[in-house]
């Protein structure tokens, strides 16, 4: 603590807090743990130090901005499940009519409307693979317009009080300061403004991503047209093998994970197709599948070696001729889709057989890529990796279950058979309806924003949009526990004098320059922050600052707050700054330096129309 004093002139207790942050930060952008992980290392941290007392620590769970966060999760899983977001998706394809300009402009206009509502991350996933599909219909590169997207996802933060969690959070340490509290709408004049410069600046700023590369050579095909096409790019063509299981099979009465099939033959089972009544019915194969006879099996052996007549007499196996169009005629039951894990996710760095990800998800990987090319190694025994493309395939409500979750994989190409099967289609009216009504609720202020968010929901389950599985599966933990695990920062900051240190060190550097100065100086410390944590981390630390500041200068912290929550939001940076930037740099093609050749200018003009506007729309 001395070595700290020294330092630091500084209390100890104020020093201490700065380690921890400094370390949480540190392990924030070395993502040697998961974010949530040390948002709870840190709880622990301030307990044992003594420096914040048990209900303070966790004084997040009691926080109503926490439970609304979790329940607008639940809203963007009705809106997915009904389809309401694909049907914008697949209307776009339609409108844009091969002109790049029309696209993209659409495409940002979309993006922000839809993120206004419902997880930007969540947005992005879905129309990552229309963008792809449009890129391959015109032949153009994945890097013209998967920067603008990532880019519209951010900017929808900025639309609405809801749209992201650094805005909750601004309105929360507006009320905790006495403040009236924001209303539904507050953030949308600087947002439109943002946007209109957005896709301004993304007119021209594309032409420096591009490449010169179609869609082929620089994201390795991706075109979403259908299962057989899916089929050709991970070279399963051949690989397809079926059988009649018979009375006398040792196979009788076995379960797939006792047989291990996969380890011995390098054989995965993909689906089981069986006799119920009068109709032949297909079963998904999972590890607690138990074989009956005369059951249909669906097999993809990857070992060429493998002397499948011999397999087939030692199993008493009748083989059976597959047809071609097997995948066409079974489509409504069995599917395949091409999935890519989410930059957040915990299955990064473990091993296919480590997350038992059949038993997990019910489906199976059939073939893996990174960079592009094809992975000959055991499936298994892959580590995932970000970036990297698995081909899946099971049934149609597993597939679906898992592109509307987001939790672990996002949907990079999924065929045209899944719209088919969409999950609740029919009851998209009733979604639009539960999320009108929503918003008017919060609109008026009939109702506080929770109660509005949760009769949605409620609505939502009446009108079966959503299950309760569903419901409960949509919810994206790791953030919830991020906010609930970062707010003791603030508490500790404000309680050992660290924000009155800031503001003071604010004051004296631009403090004489006016307003726009510090404002500038708010959005450069928080843009900085941002682009190696995340925005909730760094709403949480910023905005008891911005407060602090107006008081020191006996003015409103409204502009404060907006400028920070802006700030928070503008992650245009880096790569890492935000999943969304993560999750294009692989489809589309970028480094690190396409983010800084795009990310700063427009973040500088970001900076420049929010301390220009702000005081004037936030006076």
């Amino acid at each position: 603590m001395a070595f700290l004093e020294r330092i630091l002139p500084i209390s100890p207790q104020l020093s201490l807090v700065l380690l921890f942050l400094l370390i949480a930060i540190w392990l924030f952008v070395s993502n040697k743990l998961r974010m949530d992980v040390v948002a709870l290392l840190v709880m622990i941290a301030f307990s044992l130090s003594g420096i914040l007392t048990v209900p303070e620590i966790l004084e997040g769970f009691s926080d109503p901005n926490v439970i609304l966060i979790a329940l607008l999760f639940v809203v963007g899983e009705g809106l997915l499940r009904t389809g309401v977001a694909y049907q914008v998706s697949e209307w776009l394809i339609k409108a844009a009519n091969n002109n790049e300009v029309k696209i993209l402009v659409l495409l940002m206009l979309a993006v922000a409307g839809l993120g206004a509502f419902m997880s930007s991350t969540g947005i992005v996933a879905i129309f990552i693979p229309v963008v792809l599909a449009i890129c391959s219909q015109m032949d153009i590169s994945p890097k013209r317009l998967m920067m603008p997207l990532s880019i519209a996802g951010l900017i929808s933060g900025m639309m609405t009080l809801i749209a992201t969690p650094p805005n909750l959070i601004a309105n929360a340490e507006l009320v905790r300061a006495g403040e009236p509290a924001l209303n539904f709408f507050a953030f949308t004049p600087i947002g439109l403004i943002v946007l209109v410069l957005g896709i301004g600046y993304m007119l021209f700023a594309r032409r420096l991503l591009d490449s010169g590369d179609s869609v082929g050579q620089s994201s390795g095909n991706y075109n979403r047209t259908s299962m057989n096409d899916l089929i050709v790019s991970y070279q399963l063509q051949g690989r397809s093998k079926q059988a009649l299981v018979m009375p006398n099979s040792p196979l009788v009465g076995k379960t797939l994970d006792e047989l291990h099939l996969h380890s011995k033959y390098n054989i995965l089972v993909v689906a089981v197709e069986r006799w119920r009544r009068i109709r032949h019915i297909v079963v998904t194969a999972s590890a607690l599948t138990e074989l009956r006879e005369k059951d249909i099996l669906l097999l993809d052996i990857a070992d060429e070696q493998l002397d499948w007549l011999a397999f087939c007499e030692e199993y008493k196996l009748k083989p059976m001729a597959v047809r071609g169009n097997y995948f066409n005629e079974k489509s409504k039951a069995v599917g395949m889709a091409e999935i890519s894990p989410i930059p957040e996710s915990s299955n990064l760095g473990k091993s296919i057989r480590q997350i038992k990800f059949q038993n997990k998800y019910g489906l199976i990987i059939a073939g893996v890529k990174r960079g592009g090319k094809l992975i000959s190694n055991e499936i298994a025994d892959i580590v995932l990796t970000t970036g990297d493309q698995y081909l899946v395939i099971g049934e149609w409500k597993q597939i679906n279950e898992l592109r509307g979750s987001n939790q672990d994989f996002f949907m990079l190409n999924y065929p045209s058979e899944i719209e088919q099967v969409a999950p609740a289609l029919t009851q998209a009216p009733h979604a639009i309806l539960s999320v009108i009504m929503m918003v008017a609720l919060m609109v008026t202020g009939l109702v506080p924003n929770i109660i509005a968010a949760l009769i949605a929901c409620m609505m939502m389950a009446k009108f079966r949009c959503i299950d309760a599985r569903s419901a409960y599966n949509s919810v994206h933990w790791p953030s919830l526990i991020l906010i609930v695990g970062m707010m003791p920062f603030a508490i500790a900051l404000n309680k050992t004098g660290g924000i009155g240190l800031a503001v003071d060190g604010l004051l004296n550097l631009v403090g004489e320059w006016g307003i726009h100065a510090i404002l500038a100086s708010l959005f450069v410390l928080c843009a900085l922050v941002g682009s190696f944590i995340s925005n909730t981390a760094t709403a949480i630390l910023m905005t008891p600052i911005g407060v602090a500041l107006a008081n020191e200068l006996d003015t409103s912290p409204l502009p404060f707050v907006i400028t920070i929550a802006v700030a928070a939001s503008a992650a245009f940076m880096t790569p890492v700054s935000s999943p969304v930037n993560t999750m294009v740099l692989g489809p589309g093609g970028y480094k690190f330096s396409d983010f800084l050749k795009v990310g700063v200018p427009f973040t500088v003009i970001v900076m420049i129309a929010t301390v220009l506007v702000v005081p004037i729309l936030f006076a």
